[in-house]
């Protein structure tokens, strides 16, 4: 994929980062969003 600009790029990488943590589900973690998992694992600690 070719970006026009560093900004376009920026842009590119920050979302596909917050897919990776917030959209993303994993079967290994049980369906969830790595960020679901996280907040179901302190929910659970407390």
């Amino acid at each position: 994929m070719h970006y026009r600009s560093r900004r376009e790029l920026e842009q590119a990488i920050h979302d596909y980062i917050r897919y990776y943590n917030e959209d993303r589900i994993k079967e290994k973690l049980g369906y969830l969003s790595p960020v679901e998992y996280r907040q179901q694992q302190l929910l659970l600690s407390a």
